[in-house]
């Protein structure tokens, strides 16, 4: 029975809220699954399973998956969709709510993350599972197209962020795929691009985690103004304090947030944080 069918059999009504917009095409199911490479040993976490298509899928591939989902009108949908397969657990709850502990109660060992994200929790989300302590090796996500430009740009663009920076300084990020908006039913606005994130805690050496990304945020908090003027609003610096901390860094002293690179910003949120310590 086609997926359609099996929504209707079952009256489901999209819910706009939550972004439901799922994947029926069987060839680009398995693209993501490889693109992802699930393999035979490999345990998954899919955040919004939907109506399962992409969950059956990556179930066919990957040792174990748990699959995540909020709106629980799909539960008989799901249950209709994954009756061949055994190797899956629907959770009927949000990762963006739940502890790195509650997580780690349901599934166990190190997981990779593959997703068709709803667009508005792209941001959240991996944010969520790059500042935490679970032991996610790689994720790969179905987002908007203009999302996945800007958390690979390049120093300097006007795609360039804080999120950008904060993506860089954990994992390698590269789109594996631009995936048209009619591969979706309902059909979005948007085209997509598929992301696979390799993630590298120890890819840079930052010693204080929390702090870096403070200093990241403060850097992009004003994008117009002068990474100067930033600091100055942000910590209250005198504009000598300024003055002293780009010089030390050897940045220039008009230089923008955008044009700095993560070993940039690694340099630069140690320095402020040793003249926040010494004043």
């Amino acid at each position: 029975m086609e997926i359609k069918d099996i929504l209707k059999k079952y009256n489901f009504r999209f819910n706009k809220a939550l972004g439901q917009n799922f994947i029926t095409d069987g060839n680009l199911l398995n693209a993501i699954a490889a693109d992802a490479e699930v393999g035979k040993d490999d345990v998954v976490v899919e955040i919004g399973a939907g109506a399962g298509t992409l969950t059956r899928v990556l179930a066919e591939k990957a040792r174990y998956v748990y699959a995540f989902e909020v709106d629980r009108a799909l539960q008989p949908v799901l249950d209709e969709v994954l009756k061949a397969v055994d190797n899956v657990t629907a959770v009927f709850s949000d990762v963006l709510k739940m502890s790195d502990e509650e997580i780690k109660n349901i599934v166990s060992g190190p997981f990779k993350v593959v997703s068709n994200l709803p667009y508005y929790i792209t941001t959240p989300l991996m944010t969520r599972f790059l500042e935490s302590s679970l032991p996610v090796t790689e994720m790969t996500l179905l987002m908007q197209k203009e999302v996945a430009e800007r958390l690979t740009a390049k120093p300097g663009t006007a795609e360039y962020g804080a999120i950008t920076v904060g993506v860089e300084a954990f994992a390698d990020a590269a789109v594996t795929r631009i995936v048209g908006r009619n591969n979706f039913f309902p059909v979005p606005k948007v085209d997509s691009a598929l992301l696979r994130l390799v993630i590298d805690k120890n890819k840079y050496k930052i010693d204080d985690e929390k702090f870096f990304r403070k200093t990241v945020k403060c850097a992009f908090l004003w994008r117009r103004k002068t990474l100067a003027n930033n600091l100055k609003n942000m910590f209250s610096f005198t504009s000598q304090d300024c003055e002293k901390i780009l010089s030390e860094c050897n940045f220039e002293p008009m230089i923008r947030g955008e044009k700095l690179s993560v070993n940039d910003f690694i340099l630069l949120s140690s320095v402020v944080k040793k003249y926040l310590k010494n004043r």
